[in-house]
């Protein structure tokens, strides 16, 4: 491995560490030349998957822009680098595990939100707010109201009925976005516009 502070080829491993739950080995290493410490990561390669753009345009997924955007949507909020790269984990996995060699930019972004939704409110609503286009304060507006809503409808038992007037037995309060998510800001998605 390479160093990366001086660019000598030759190292040693300090320790080597499973991380995120076995899938990966974290190896601490120690250049042989100028003592300089840095860490690498192994991962089994998944399959290869392309997302399909919304103009049609095919490109490989690229993990580290979902990883980019959840980071983005969760700056300056309580929520771990960790946590961010588990739920790209899962949300690479999903898409993979479908067995499709092509997912939809709208899926991969339909799964970021929800993923989002339970990782924090305050992303969800930075992260919905450019990949479902808002144009002025009234979507941001119901979005939090239907966040709220949905929030609230999960924290209360189940097995009692819904004391809200109006509402229906067994409708979810938040409800999905749907017909919004058709006009996806890709940069968001896993792959570039």
């Amino acid at each position: 491995m390479r160093c990366p502070h001086c660019s000598h080829d030759e190292d040693r491993v300090l320790d080597s560490r499973p991380v995120r739950d076995g899938a990966a080995i974290r190896r601490r290493r120690e250049c042989a030349s100028c003592q300089h410490r840095f860490t690498t990561y192994e991962y089994v390669e998944t399959g290869t998957f392309s997302v399909v753009k919304k103009d049609g345009r095919r490109e490989p997924f690229q993990r580290d822009k979902l990883v980019v955007g959840l980071a983005k949507a969760c700056e300056k909020r309580p929520v771990p680098m960790t946590l961010i790269e588990e739920t790209v984990d899962r949300i690479e996995t999903d898409l993979v595990r479908t067995g499709r060699a092509e997912v939809k930019s709208s899926d991969v972004g339909a799964r970021v939100l929800e993923a989002l939704r339970l990782l924090d409110p305050v992303a969800y609503v930075r992260f919905a707010s450019v990949y479902l286009h808002f144009s002025d304060i009234r979507q941001f507006q119901e979005t939090i109201r239907q966040l709220h809503d949905s929030m609230a409808a999960s924290s209360e038992p189940s097995s009692e009925p819904s004391s809200e007037p109006g509402s229906e037995p067994g409708r979810e309060q938040g409800g999905e976005q749907s017909g919004e998510q058709s006009g996806a800001a890709d940069e968001t998605t896993g792959s570039s516009a």
